[in-house]
């Protein structure tokens, strides 16, 4: 299926998630790297089967390989990288934030795709996974690499909206069964 159909597949109730989704995806200006990148890690990241399944043809379809790969890893990496994080940032105790992480995480040093895309889809799946540390982390270098905040928030947007949509949905899915 594919963006229009899961745009379909939303309840009446939630129409302005169904406008926001067209919004967000159909009008932006992001170059498609970046959207579409942004699209497939943060449909990951929502954990919805059903969001997941219409929105990643799309996304294979506009990326290239290499770029489809590294939007899996950026959701792959950030997975682990905000609850570690979050958790040590939520912990009264600041001695945690002295101590190494001892994670891996060379993907985010060489992702195969430029670091700009990367990180952008690496904040995006930060802001569906609620961790503030990594959301400033991967904000700081987008701004020091001279990305502007209108194309910061878009990333978000389009992350807060897959979030919502996959939320209804998977809800949805769970009160017809």
């Amino acid at each position: 299926m594919s963006l229009d159909a899961l745009k379909s597949a939303v309840p009446d109730y939630a129409k302005d998630l169904k406008l926001n989704l067209g919004s967000v995806i159909g009008n932006s200006e992001l170059p498609a790297q970046q959207l579409w990148g942004t699209v497939l890690a943060t449909a990951i990241a929502s954990r919805s089967p059903i969001v997941l399944r219409e929105l990643e043809p799309e996304a294979k379809a506009n990326l290239s390989p290499e770029a489809y790969t590294a939007a899996k890893a950026a959701a792959a990496v950030m997975a682990m990288n905000n609850v570690f994080y979050r958790t040590r940032h939520l912990l009264s105790d600041p001695e945690y934030g002295t101590l190494r992480a001892g994670l891996r995480m060379n993907v985010i040093g060489n992702p195969g795709v430029e670091k700009v895309d990367f990180e952008l889809w690496s904040l995006a799946v930060s802001a569906v996974n609620g961790c503030g540390q990594c959301l400033d982390s991967h904000e700081h270098v987008l701004r020091k690499a001279g990305v502007d905040r209108e194309t910061i928030q878009e990333a978000f947007k389009i992350a807060a909206v897959i979030q919502a949509v996959g939320v209804t949905l998977d809800s949805e899915a769970a009160l017809a069964q």
